[in-house]
Order: structure tokens, then sequence, then C-alpha cells
């Protein structure tokens, strides 16, 4: 026998297998999950060979009992193939199975309807294959066929070779697979007689055949997620490549989301204006996955946030003495419930050593230190100076425990100055108004414009000693609404160094229609154009109004960041946007306190 040649065959290895992914940059991992049967783990060849060929490291998914582990599994994995296998058993569906129910496997159908609801929290992209796809559709919301033999006129399960073609499928040309496999018409082969009935919420059909039966569905979220109901993989173990642009695809949006992790594990992201204590009253729990809220410490967790400027926000109510102090009192009230919020936050580490997960941040050191130690950070704000009264010392007296910006208004106007939404009563800035902007300034906190009208903004601007800022405003030239500011408010912001939050409510994106990540993504564009990249930055508007299709809560914020990769904004532009420059302000109205 010839000596092993270990030189060849590793250099043969490493021009074999590039699949396109440039040189020195590691390839994504994409986890398959195994199939399961007489105890033992198994995959056919055909799923991980392919995911090598299209360029990508293959990791074995086995079936496994004990689930928490799944979250540390799934932060380890760029993307994700569900594979094909056995019917899912109908009672985790609600229904009872039929008499033509083939084999099912308990421990696998538990496993992957969990894997894929975490994965899809997670923004992990995925390709279903087959069982793959029903697996997702069962797990997001969607409704299944237990067979399809009652209602199909063609064949759709085969005794072909299944690396031939059975039957034909027609694919939308709007629609994202269409763009993947170029062609509106596609021969697939066919093994199954499980179906998509209902695809889930935020997904839609891009494949039927002939007789209506689904056969593929892809996230209309703008969403790395495609589920087939064929079996690409064997067509190319046949030696037959039509399906590559499948996997090559998967392989594209792995080593774009791994890109974005770790962009996320090397910059520190904050969004500037979030509502979450508006749900307080509501008995929200912050510390699990709570479905009434957009932020949470797991959506956080999910979305690679690390830090949020939480408001006290206070409707614009009477103005007489008792109303005023109670608006205090209110706003009293709202932040000691987040500093008790973040107190109940669960610990991690052992013994003496152990710190909460969540933590009140006063400083942009202390959201960088807590960056350091593994925590999620929150920040005080307040949302409309309604909150200090007529008492002017109220604005020392916020700040010292901790509130780092107000906004001077919201919805009406108040004592301090006029609203976007107002009646004009002080002709912009109140005097009151003026000794409040100088008193923020004396005591390093950040003066905020949104919601203030224009006249309100160029007052502020003027008497202001330092830059303001718009924690959470659009663009008016993309979408004509009174809170969103002109080219000239953002060109008079950028040239006295005051930075403008790009805002995710679909009312400030669009005039018509639902808004998406893509018209986020344009706004912030546009401010960038107007202003330049070192006044710009996210203020998410997150359980108040704000959250659009593609970035629609805390766990999705990753999203953005892939989007802005493809912007071709640099790493050290990304971090700028998201939160480098306000804290930046932030440090300089600090550092020039006077308490």
């Amino acid at each position: 026998m010839d000596r092993f040649d270990w030189n060849s065959t590793y250099e043969g290895l490493h021009s074999g297998f590039s699949g396109g992914v440039t040189r020195g940059e590691k390839r994504p991992v994409i986890g398959i999950t195994g199939n399961y049967g007489d105890h033992a783990c198994s995959l056919a060849e055909g799923y991980y060979m392919s995911v090598l060929t299209a360029g990508a490291i293959p990791m074995i998914i086995p079936p496994f009992e004990e689930t928490d582990s799944l979250g540390d599994l799934l932060d380890q994995v760029d993307g994700i193939v569900l594979s094909g296998g056995g019917d899912i058993n109908p009672l985790y569906l609600g229904e009872e199975p039929v008499p033509q129910l083939h084999g099912i496997n308990q421990v696998r159908d538990r496993q992957e309807l969990l894997l894929a609801r975490m994965a899809y929290n997670r923004q992990i992209p995925m390709l279903g294959i087959c069982r793959g796809i029903q697996v997702m559709m069962a797990a997001l919301g969607g409704e299944l066929h237990q067979d399809i033999s009652g209602f199909q006129t063609i064949k759709h399960s085969q005794d072909l070779d299944r690396g031939r073609a059975s039957h034909s499928v027609n694919i939308p040309a709007d629609s994202l697979l269409h763009g993947i496999m170029q062609t509106d018409r596609l021969a697939v082969n066919s093994f199954h007689h499980q179906a998509v009935k209902t695809p889930a919420p935020g997904f839609r059909i891009c494949a039927q055949s002939a007789d209506g039966v689904i056969e593929a569905v892809e996230s209309s979220e703008h969403k790395s997620i495609v589920g087939v109901q064929w079996h690409p993989e064997c067509f190319l173990m046949a030696a037959d490549p039509t399906m590559m642009p499948l996997f090559r695809w998967l392989r594209d949006e792995a080593a774009e989301f791994k890109k974005a992790k770790c962009l996320h594990d090397h910059i520190l992201s904050l969004d500037s204006h979030c509502d979450t204590p508006m749900f307080f009253e509501q008995g929200i729990d912050f510390n699990r996955r709570d479905p009434k809220l957009l932020v949470d410490l797991h959506k956080m967790h999910e979305g690679r946030l690390d830090a949020s400027i939480m408001v006290a926000y206070l409707k614009q109510e009477a103005r007489d003495s008792q109303s005023l102090a109670a608006a205090t009192s209110k706003a009293d009230r709202i932040l000691d419930e987040i500093e008790a919020m973040a107190a109940r936050s669960p610990r991690m580490g052992e013994g003496a050593d152990a710190i909460p997960m969540v933590g009140i941040a006063r400083t942009p050191a202390d959201l960088y230190q807590m960056k350091h130690r593994g925590q999620k950070a929150i920040m005080l704000g307040i949302e409309n100076g309604y909150a200090i009264g007529s008492d002017i010392s109220n604005v020392e007296r916020f700040r010292r425990r901790g509130v780092v910006y107000m906004t001077l208004c919201h919805n009406g106007d108040n004592d301090i100055c006029d609203s976007a939404k107002g009646n004009a009563e002080h002709g912009g800035v109140s005097e009151f108004g003026a000794k409040v902007i100088r008193e923020m300034n004396r005591v390093g906190m950040m003066v905020d414009l949104s919601h203030a009208s224009e006249k309100s903004f160029y007052d502020a601007i003027e008497l202001s000693r330092q830059p303001i800022v718009c924690s959470h405003s659009s663009s008016r030239v993309l979408c004509d609404h009174p809170r969103n500011l002109t080219d000239d408010q953002m060109r008079r912001l950028a040239a006295t160094g005051g930075v403008a939050q790009t805002t995710f409510y679909t009312g400030f994106l669009r005039t018509d229609g639902q808004a998406s990540i893509i018209d986020a993504v344009q706004h912030l564009n546009h401010a960038v154009d107007i202003m330049g990249i070192d006044h710009v930055g996210i203020g998410t508007d997150f359980d108040g109004d704000g959250g659009v299709p593609g970035i629609a809560s805390a766990s999705e914020v990753v999203n953005f960041t892939r989007r802005l990769l493809r912007q071709r904004y640099s790493d050290t532009d990304i971090e700028k946007i998201w939160g480098g420059n306000f804290l930046r302000l932030m440090q300089q109205i600090q550092a020039a306190s006077e308490i």
C-alpha cells in the first residue's frame, strides 16, 4: 500500500471546497438536523456533502430530549438545514392521527419543533427540506395536511430514483425563491404525503405543484428562511447541479449572519429610545420571553442588543399645579420601576462573584464595562419635559438619579416648548423652556428634540450650549410627517454637532401602506447622505409604536446590521450607527456637567 500523502490531500481539500468564500475568512457553520431510528442518529450523505460543496462547514445536530442545551448549540451555528424524515406527530398540532399517517419519532419531533422556533427567534438563516418545511410551519403557527392523497391529482410519492425529477412546480416571479433559482418553473422530486396546508404567519407560498400542493414557502418579512417540499440534496448526489443555488444561498446568508454576529460581539449596540415601561401595569416579566414586549432580556440576547434607553413616558395632560405635581410623581414612579425591574434580573456567576444579568448604566463608561462583563444595560430617559412640572430644580434631581436625556415635549404643547402636533402656543421655546435647556446643559443632561415643532427645534439649537439630539426621528423627505426632520433640520443638527436617531415606526417611515426594514434602511441612508456618518444612529421606539417587518423587536436587531453590511457600511460605520455617535455626544455633555 502506498504511503498516504497528507500534504497533497490537504491541498486538494483546501482548493476543492472554497465555495466562493473569501480566502482567510472562516467558513460559516451550518447545523443539519439528524434522523433517528434504532437508537442511533443517521444522516443521508447528500445533506452534508451539499453543504460542504457549497462552501460551508456541516455540523450534525443529533436528536436529544435534553433541550436546555439547545440555546448554547444554536449560538454556535450560522445556518440551519432541517432535514427530511418521518411524519410529524399530529398530537403536537392539536389533531388526532389519520389512518394514513406513517412512522413518527417523538424525540425528534419535540426537539426540532423547539429548535425551529428558537432558531427563528435568533434570526438564524434556515433551509427546510421536505419534513423540514413541515417542521418550520408547525413550529411557527402554520397548519399541515397529515395526508394529501385525498386531493392530489399528480403522484407525489414516487418510486423513481431520488436523483430524478418526478413533477414540476411553479414559482412566482416576485419571490425570493425565484431570485435564487432564476426560473418560474422547476422540475423537482417528491417523496411525501404530509404537506403544508397553511403557511405560518410571516410566510408566503413561493412554489406550488399543478394540483395546488404547497411545495415551497419563504419569509414574507425579509428574513433568510426558505422551505422546500422536495429533496434538493438528492439531485446533487446524482451529479445534477440544478439545486446547488439553494445551498449556495444558505451559505451566503449564513456567512453574512456570522459576520453580523461577530461584529456585535466587538461593538456596543445601543437603542436610544424604547417604551417598555408603558407595559409595567400589564404584569409583564422582563426576565422571560414575554409575548407582550418587544424588548425583554431574552429578545435582547437573541438580537444581540447590548443596551437600551428606556424612557418614563408621560402623556401630555393638564398643566395646573396639581396635574404638574402628579406628572413629576409619575415620572419618579416609572424610573423606580425600571430600576426594580433590573434588580429582579437573574444572576450569573457563582457565589459572591455573581452579578445581575441586567444593570442600570449612568454613563457610557458604565455601558462598556457592563458589555465586558456580559451584562445587558438599561439607561434612563424621560419622554416629555412635562415631568419636571414648573420646578426647574427637578432637572438636576432627575439627572442625579441617572436620567441621561429628556425629550422636551410630546404630542402637545407644554410649559417648555411647542410640539410638532401642538398649537404653537409659545411660538417655539418658552422663556421657562430656555431656562430648562440651560439647566440641562449645566447638569449634563442631553436635550432631545424629537416631537418638537420646527420653531422649537431651531430655538433649542440657538439656546443650547451643547449639541442636541433627536432620539427617535426619521426623514420628512421620505415620509411627510410633522414628527420627522426636514433636510434643513438635519443639516443644522449636524453642523452644530448633534445626532439624529432613525426610528422604526411605520407611520414615520411611509405615508402609505406597511413599512418594513427596507424603508428603515432607506431613512438611515438618507440621514447619512444629508448629515454624514458621524451624526446618525438608531432609536427604535420599540414598545411604543416602533417595529416593522424585518426588525419588529429587539430579537431582530441583528437583521438591521446585516442590511447595513449589504449597504457596504464599514465595521467602524456600523459601530457609529449602533450607538457610537450617540454615546460620544453623551460623553461630551456629561463631561461638561457642573454637578
